[in-house]
């Protein structure tokens, strides 16, 4: 039996430890859980799988046409380290699903899946530890993919959207499948391949573990604590919020006692080979020289204190440019945002997504 999901995204876990504001709506139904199991899976890598499971939530019911095609699935990917029930979060859920909300799930069929090598889809945890394959992103799409069209039928989204890893899946969506939906918005992240910074962030929390003698190439029985806690540190420093931290960590000693919990909960709920893999399926993401493929109208959101997507680069100006019908907003610093976790707290975001929707609407 796989093992249940160990953790949330970084920014996930963040944001549900800083204070937020109150939600009104009223609460939205259960989701729904499933699986779906591919076989003789091939990856990018050149390895195998015999079986692949990508485990999946959904909310709402799908509507269908004179044809019988489903009309009104959207898909919502998940960041770095997360999973698709991070959705069901209060700040996100309570501002998105409710009744009127812009996907109230009495209008759209929402999907939500796991992404390969997170929650309750397979992973290196799973028993084969540094023997799963490499697997990128384009293997996690091609995934996502096969869920949506031959396990639940769908055969056009209404939307396509994803936060951080989920919104560089959503950029990758609209290349591969550019005829596939009818809109796509992708948040807290950037249309290029990960250099500078970002990849350099990312080789020293790989390299952390990696080194640890304790990782044993992958084989350990027990977590190679030193390589994972470097790591996390690094992570913690990725997805900090810098305005909402000197707000809520006032004094020497929250701070002190903020890291300790942190880094009590991170290393319970973390597995070092999983951690590496999520990290590391970054590695050949660029889907900059296709962007003039992408033909779905496109609202592309980040938060100028979001520290793994900086503002002052200019990447995302100069790239939208080259997207026929995509537009960029950054979102100014404030009480609400939450540096990279911005992309959750849909309070900030939720008026672009209503007019994505209402623009594209047929």
């Amino acid at each position: 039996m796989p093992r249940p999901a160990r953790c949330r995204s970084l920014t996930t876990l963040l944001a549900l430890a800083l204070v937020a504001p109150a939600l009104t709506r009223p609460p939205v139904a259960a989701a729904l859980d499933g699986d779906f199991v591919m076989r003789d899976v091939h990856f990018h890598s050149g390895e195998t799988l015999p079986e692949l499971r990508i485990h999946y939530l959904t909310l709402g019911t799908p509507s269908r046409d004179a044809k019988g095609r489903i009309t009104n699935a959207v898909l919502i990917l998940h960041g770095t380290g997360g999973t698709g029930r991070q959705f069901m979060a209060p700040q996100f859920a309570g501002v998105l699903y409710g009744p009127g909300a812009p996907l109230d799930t009495t209008r759209y069929y929402l999907i939500l899946p796991d992404g390969i090598g997170h929650g309750r889809s397979s992973k290196p945890s799973d028993g084969l530890h540094a023997r799963f394959p490499h697997y990128d992103y384009d293997d996690m799409v091609d995934a996502q993919y096969r869920l949506v069209t031959e396990h639940l039928g769908v055969t056009h989204l209404r939307l396509v959207m994803g936060t951080s890893m989920g919104g560089m899946h959503t950029w990758v969506w609209g290349e591969i499948h550019p005829d596939f939906m009818d809109a796509l918005m992708p948040l807290a992240c950037q249309p290029v391949q990960i250099v500078g910074r970002n990849r350099l962030w990312r080789v020293m929390a790989m390299d952390a573990i990696r080194n640890d003698p304790e990782w044993k190439g992958g084989d350990y029985t027990a977590e190679p604590q030193a390589g994972l806690r470097t790591a996390i540190d690094l992570l913690v420093i990725a997805g900090s919020a810098p305005l909402q931290m000197q707000k809520t960590l006032a004094t020497r000693d929250s701070v002190d006692r903020y890291l300790a919990s942190q880094m009590r909960t991170r290393l319970a709920a973390n597995d070092a080979n999983d951690l590496l893999y999520q990290v590391d399926a970054s590695r050949d993401y660029d889907p900059s020289p296709k962007l003039e493929t992408i033909t779905a109208p496109l609202i592309h959101i980040n938060s100028a204190d979001d520290f793994i997507n900086p503002p002052e680069l200019g990447i995302a100006e100069r790239e939208i440019a080259r997207v026929k019908h995509g537009r960029f907003v950054l979102i100014p610093i404030s009480d609400q945002t939450r540096g990279h976790g911005t992309h959750t707290w849909a309070v900030v975001w939720k008026q672009y997504l209503e007019e994505l929707l209402k623009t594209t609407e047929k």
